[in-house]
Formats: C-alpha cells, structure tokens, sequence
C-alpha cells in the first residue's frame, strides 16, 4: 500500500523542521536557539504520541436472574452487525480473498438464524463432565431412568478432564467447548474437590454456565466422613457455587453382600446392588427446570452469540492488521529518515511528531475512525506525555545505542541512535493505536461523546512497548533500519 504524502501534517511537520535546520545553520543566536528548543519540545509532545493499545475483553454473561430475552436479541443484533461490517471489508481485498471471506460471512450468517430460533427452543442440553472414571456415563443412565418426562432433555457426555496428556489436552478443550455450549452442566468429582477441578469450575462459572457439582461415590467413605466431606467442598467454593449445588450422590453405589438364613440351617450369601442414591440430584433437576428452563436457554444462546460476535470481530480485526501494518512500516522508515537527517534532536521531535499525527489520521481511517487534525495531533501530544513520563524514549534510545555498538556500527553515531529510535517508537506506535482499536467496539465509533479512553491507551503502550524489547527482535530491527539509513556501512 503506497504512502499518500499529500497529507498536511506530515509534509507540514517534516518541511516545518528542516526549515528550522537551515535557518539554525544560517543565524547562530541563542534566542532563536531557545525559540528553536521550544518548537521542539512541542514536536516531542506530539512524537511521544503513537505508543498505545488495549487488550479486548468479552462481556460478562449477565447472571440467570437478570436475563431476558430481549437481551439476548440484542446480543444476536450485534454479532450480525459485526458479520456485516467483516463483509464490508472484503472491498479491500483481492478476489480470491474476497469469495473466501463472503463465504466464511455467509456461514456465520446462517450460524445466527439458527441461534435465533434457538430462543423458542423447549429441549434442555444438559452435559455431564469430570474426570476419567468419575462415573459420569452411569449417571446418565441412571438420569435417563429415574427423570420424569416432565421436559425433553438431552444428555451430553463430554471427553474425561485432567489426562494431563496431549491427546488429553485437546479432549479437555472440547470437553469445556461442549460444557459451555450446553443449558446446564453436571460437574463430576469423586472425593476432595482438586486444584485443577476448582479451576476448570471457575472456568464455566465465569463464562456464565449453571453448574452443579456432584461428588459421586460417596458410598465409598465411611458414614460419619461423608458429611464434613461435602461441607469442606462447599465452604471451598462458596464464591463459585451456591451450597444448593453442591451435593454428594452415589450412581452405582458398591454392591452390599447379602446373608439370608435358610430353614433348613444352612446360609444362603450374595451380591446385591443398591439404587442409585440421586434423589437430592433429580429434585434439584425438576426444581431448576421448573423455574429457569427458558433462561437456561437464554444463557446458551447468549454464549454463542457473543462467540458468533468475537469469532467475526478477530477475522475482522486481522483483515485491518494487514492493511495496517505496511502503512506503519513505511512511516517508520519516513521517520528514521527525517531523524537521521536532522543534527537537531529537538528539530528530529518535531519531524517525528508530524509523522506520528498523520499516522493517527491513517489508521484510524482503516479502523473506520475518523479523526481530524487537530484531533490527531491531541492523541499525539497525548501519547508524548506517556512516552516521557514512562521513561520509554530514553530507555529505547539506551537500548537501541547498546544494539548499535554490539554490531559495529560506527557511521554518524548520533544520527544513527537518533533514526533508529524514531522508526521504532513509530513502530511502537502504530502497533499499541491497532491493538488499542481492536479492543474497541467496532459499531461505536470515537466522537465527542464517546472519545479515545487515554487511560487504556496508555496501559497498552507500556505493554506494546515491553512486547517488543525482546533482544532478538531488537537486533534484527536495529539492522534492518541501519542498512536503509546507510546502506554502505551495514555489515
């Protein structure tokens, strides 16, 4: 993608500095040298800008009590708003690029169709999970056998948790895959809740999944263990788990070897089988789906559409990263330029913090945010602060002169340091506004009601910045701009 130098504050900020450099080589006064300092610093203010980003965060489910369905309708109007703006994308694109992701829209797009019918949905999706040989299969058998058909229900058994294995690292991702896309989930233990179990019910709670944990084989333990068992499992996860939905069941109780004296004197010995202790199980079942059936579904849809909404989003955001990512290389080698070139720090600031606004202008225009100049040149001098109070131009610049010296590269020290720096923090820059734009709402828009959140922007400079400080990649950008500043002196 080529640079359109036909921009104001760019041509205007690099003219603007090397003007000063010629009339600082002409006249010698201190004054105008002091005049020259002042401009410089308000160069820097707008150079410091670019640096930052922030992370995307998925919405937390609203709890069951407060859902309805017109918040779910909400949430499916969203995630089909956001296939619309993915397929508007593909104007940028080529047309092989373009038919892949027109397909890709259009399966999400019938993907939402059928989330919204979904919402009429009476069947319960019920998935049982735990570990390797908890008993989960019983369970179902003896769910199947002793439920009354009071509503459908479908049993799911997820892949064992916890094999620790590769195989059992993939099986546990569908498992949790399958619990979350599920109305409600039966977590299975087998005695002292573990630190692994507790995290993975963290998991589903925190997702928003109603989850009953079940510590099965009770029948196991002696009688008087079995009760400060179960408490000790429900004063763990109190903050997880209501103490209503933390039971002891067994669903195939140890066989009990029955002895029956005969008439005749002899004894006649066997096994016999217990039923299934799940009465407390089975009344909590028919009380939860007499009272939340419908928001039990409600919840699972919701899920799926905000997953509907973030699998659109990171496509989305990926298409724009390509295009955005040539326009920052080229400002980078813009700016290293117009540093290298100026004796003058002070006048490589202003030059720099020229290209940095210009570089707020263009990416927001590929992130459909659309600022004016003097908008641009605010988040400049704003990302300037952050840079200088963060101590992160100078920690580059010590950083990048270490680089230098290691290679032996002895051209023009000063203006080397000085080039290489700018690239980099313009790099930095352009990184942190992508990643800043990415956590954004995409049908929200920066304006004068909703504007730029500084206090975000500047937490994702300083974790853009500290990504990229990594003495590998430091290396190789260090060479890189090197032999474009100088190519003859490059090793």
């Amino acid at each position: 993608m080529a640079v359109n130098l036909r921009r104001p504050i760019l041509i205007g900020g690099i003219g603007l500095s090397f003007s000063l450099w010629l009339l600082e080589s002409l006249h010698h006064s201190v004054v105008q040298v002091g005049e020259w300092t002042v401009l410089g610093v308000i160069g820097a203010g707008a150079a410091a800008w670019w640096l930052q980003q922030g992370t995307p965060k998925i919405k937390p489910t609203p709890t069951l009590a407060l859902l309805d369905r017109q918040t779910v309708e909400k949430a499916l109007a969203e995630a089909e708003t956001m296939i619309g703006h993915l397929e508007a994308e593909t104007q940028n694109l080529d047309a092989n690029s373009q038919a892949a992701i027109k397909g890709v829209c259009q399966t999400m797009g019938e993907r939402g169709n059928q989330l919204k019918a979904e919402l009429d949905r009476q069947e319960i999706r019920l998935a049982v999970t735990g570990g390797k040989a908890a008993g989960k299969t019983t369970l179902i058998q003896a769910l199947k056998s002793a439920m009354p058909q009071l509503q459908p229900i479908t049993f799911t058994e997820t892949p064992a948790l916890f094999a620790g294995t590769d195989s059992g690292t993939t099986a546990q991702k569908n498992a949790l895959e399958l619990a979350i896309a599920s109305d409600l989930v039966l977590f299975v233990i087998t005695g002292d809740l573990t630190e692994p179990e507790c995290q993975t019910l963290q998991q589903l709670t925190s997702a928003g999944v109603r989850t009953i944990l079940l510590w099965n084989k009770q029948d196991q333990y002696l009688p008087e263990e079995r009760a400060t068992v179960l408490q000790q499992q429900q004063f763990r996860i109190k903050e997880i788990l209501n103490s209503g939905d933390v039971m002891a069941i067994s669903a195939s109780p140890v066989p009990v070897k029955v002895r029956q004296h005969q008439p005749d004197g002899s004894v006649k010995e066997w096994q016999e089988v217990p039923a299934p202790e799940i009465n407390s199980l089975t009344s909590r079942l028919c009380q939860i789906l007499a009272e939340d059936a419908q928001k039990l579904v409600f919840a699972s849809t919701l899920r799926a559409a905000g997953a509907l909404k973030l699998e659109a989003k990171t496509a989305l955001n990926r298409i724009r990263r390509d295009r955005a990512m040539p326009a920052i290389e080229q400002y980078q080698w813009i700016a290293a330029a117009a540093a290298f070139a100026n004796p003058v720090p002070a006048l490589d600031l202003l030059a720099t913090g020229a290209i940095a606004s210009q570089l707020v202008v263009d990416l927001g225009a590929i992130y459909q945010q659309k600022f004016s100049l003097q908008q641009a040149q605010a988040i400049a001098t704003t990302m300037a602060t952050f840079m200088l109070k963060l101590g992160l131009v100078e920690l580059s610049t010590k950083t990048i002169s270490t680089v230098l010296k290691s290679n032996a590269i002895t051209f023009v020290a000063g203006g080397a340091i000085q080039g290489v720096s700018a690239a980099y923090l313009t790099r930095i820059a352009g990184v942190s506004l992508i990643e800043y734009f990415q956590a954004q709402d995409v049908a929200v828009p920066v304006s004068d009601e909703k504007p730029l959140n500084f206090d975000k922007l500047g937490k994702t400079l300083q974790s853009v910045f500290q990504q990229n400080q990594q003495a590998a990649f430091l290396q190789s950008f260090v060479k890189q701009v090197a032999s474009r500043l100088t190519p003859q002196t490059a090793e």
